[in-house]
């Protein structure tokens, strides 16, 4: 049996927030940092900050293979307490940046259906979503959900639940 996940929370720790792009990873994680009066950060933009420029235009530039390197990168080099961390979706695919968001405290997924995440992710060009070649969008969500659920230490589910209640779930989940 794990221990509770109380143990790994503390005010020297973080809650990252992980999922699907449409799963409202940023926007539960302003609420939850809000309502823990915590940092909030989302890796997505701090990977904007280091390179200087939008994610599209980064996964354009550098290809996939050196932008999930780079994510992995950025990710595993976080050294943040009191924090909830928002991910971009592929960040599941960094070893080492998953391995330091488990070292930082409780990892939340934050899983939806696959109905709902076709029609919340819109045009994938426009967010940077990661399609490896030759793959549809329900294929990479396919792929990344057993990848999410074994990163876990709690999953909600996010879909017709209203925000509040997503915060609520993850509260009482990690026993904050």
């Amino acid at each position: 049996m794990q221990p509770p996940l109380l143990n790994r929370v503390s005010d020297e720790r973080c809650v990252s927030l992980i999922g699907m792009a449409g799963a409202g990873k940023s926007t539960l994680a302003a609420l939850l940092a809000a309502r823990l009066d915590w940092a909030c950060l989302d890796t997505d933009r701090l990977i904007e900050a280091t390179c200087g420029a939008r994610l599209p235009e980064i996964l354009a530039h550098r290809g996939l293979a050196d932008f999930l390197r780079l994510e992995d990168e950025v990710v595993a080099d976080l050294h943040v307490k009191r924090c909830v961390v928002a991910t971009g979706g592929s960040v599941i695919y960094g070893r080492q940046a998953v391995a330091r968001l488990k070292a930082c405290g409780p990892v939340v997924y934050l899983s939806i259906g696959l109905s709902t995440f076709l029609t919340r992710v819109g045009d994938p060009l426009e967010r940077a979503f990661i399609i490896p070649g030759g793959m549809t969008l329900s294929d990479v969500y396919a792929e990344r959900q057993p990848l999410y659920a074994a990163a876990a230490d709690l999953t909600v589910a996010t879909d017709g639940l209203s925000p509040a209640a997503c915060i609520e779930q993850i509260v009482q989940g990690i026993a904050l």
